[in-house]
């Protein structure tokens, strides 16, 4: 028989494990370090120019970054710091290579979520993050899910909970419930509201003191920041239930989305989550933050029946608030009946060789019309060397491998990064 006790023992050995792993997949050192990128790719794959161009740009501009050079002397790699310069140095036909952005609005915010593990959220995720950062803009992650893959893939690994989406969440509790207890005295009745209280093991948590940036992590990026998770976090689904029950009247689904509205609207230029495989208190938080549902599918059928679940729990989900808190929701940014800007479905895993995968790419199109991507995810050996190492495909050194095959893998990412791009531009003056 096992218990408890047996698990916990199975964790500490796979702990000690933990450290040998981390050698082999970031530096000796434990820590992940982004790597510099070829004069190559700097022009025609960052920012779309003829190489000669490039070069006689950086000849004829001595004070611009000239990167690191080669021993050869053949080749130059400039640092994502560096890239960023350029980019506000440099014009080509008087236009300017800085990211589109429109003036006066807040960070666009998207919803990478289904059901289905494996489906492809945290690569997806990680992938439009780091597109994005090498396109120029700032971007902000939010991992909602307990299995933390994102978080390791960004390199965060020894993350405490308070500092996760759980600890916003308590923080938010206890927040509102100070702010609701000092309404002592509804405006409309003139009736005494009920004081909600909240236990000392949850206030001496001290997580009402946490500053906003507390919950803001640092990445190899320089562009990249994230809120982490970790395996510690899977507890909140349990402890919200237990927070409710203290605070009915506690609208749980907005605490992250009122974290986020505190911030500086010119702070990140994107914000991207990555939701745990369920519909719980996480996802919810994560789905009612978001602007838009970006929504990812591998090409089985077993997958589609998933997502075709997802999406109809979700639905009940969001109805059932907006009935349950129409009258109880505070003013603020965020209304109800929750509304997205866009709804996508990406697939995933794609294989475009693959009858099967062809004819499920179909079904999609025939189902969800034109919100299906006209990009998939194209699954070749980069993706899954990529996969196995907790790095995106931006990240792998194309001299690891055949340029061509490194190519084909970050052209399947291009597409749909621009797709998911053009989707966002489009929906941002909505917000």
């Amino acid at each position: 028989m096992y218990t408890h006790e047996d698990l916990a023992r199975l964790q500490s050995q796979s702990l000690k494990m933990q450290s040998w792993i981390r050698q082999q997949t970031f530096s000796p050192e434990n820590t992940k370090r982004l790597r510099r990128f070829s004069s190559w790719e700097v022009s025609e794959l960052i920012f779309g120019i003829n190489q000669s161009t490039f070069r006689g740009r950086l000849a004829a501009d001595p004070s611009l970054p000239g990167g690191e050079v080669e021993p050869d002397g053949r080749q130059r790699w400039f640092s994502l710091e560096e890239i960023n310069e350029l980019r506000r140095r440099m014009k080509v036909n008087r236009k300017s290579l800085l990211p589109s952005r429109p003036a006066g609005k807040r960070a666009f915010r998207a919803a990478v979520a289904n059901f289905k593990g494996g489906a492809g959220k945290s690569t997806v995720a990680l992938h439009l993050a780091h597109a994005a950062a090498l396109d120029g803009y700032r971007v902000l992650l939010v991992d909602f899910d307990p299995q933390a893959t994102l978080s390791h893939s960004m390199g965060l690994n020894d993350v405490a909970e308070d500092y996760t989406v759980w600890g916003i969440m308590a923080r938010d509790l206890i927040r509102e419930t100070d702010r609701m207890n000092a309404v002592a005295v509804g405006a409309a009745s003139g009736t005494t509201l009920p004081q909600r209280s909240i236990p000392a093991a949850i206030r001496d948590l001290g997580l009402a003191e946490l500053r906003h940036q507390d919950f803001i992590k640092p990445t190899a990026w320089p562009t990249i920041d994230i809120i982490p998770s970790c395996a510690n976090a899977a507890f909140v689904e349990f402890a919200s239930a237990q927070y409710r029950h203290l605070n009915p009247e506690w609208s749980f689904f907005a605490a992250v989305s009122r974290y986020l509205d505190q911030l500086g609207d010119d702070d990140y230029d994107l914000v991207i989550f990555d939701c745990p495989p369920a519909i719980g208190y996480q996802s919810m938080n994560a789905v009612f933050a978001a602007d838009m549902l970006y929504i990812p599918s591998g090409p089985g059928y077993w997958e589609y029946d998933s997502t075709t679940s997802f999406i109809g729990q979700l639905a009940e989900a969001l109805e059932d608030l907006a009935h349950g808190f129409d009258k109880t929701f505070p003013a603020g940014k965020v209304s109800l009946p929750k509304a997205f800007t866009d709804i996508r479905f990406l697939m995933t895993r794609y294989e475009p060789g693959n009858d099967l995968h062809r004819a499920m790419f179909e079904a999609f199109r025939k189902v969800f019309g034109d919100h299906v991507s006209e990009h998939p995810i194209e699954m070749t050996r980069a993706v899954e060397q990529s996969g196995r190492f907790l790095s995106s495909v931006y990240e792998i050194d194309y001299r690891e491998m055949t340029r061509e095959t490194w190519r084909r893998a970050r052209a399947s990412f291009d597409r749909a990064y621009e797709e998911f791009k053009g989707h966002v531009l489009a929906s941002w003056d909505k917000i």
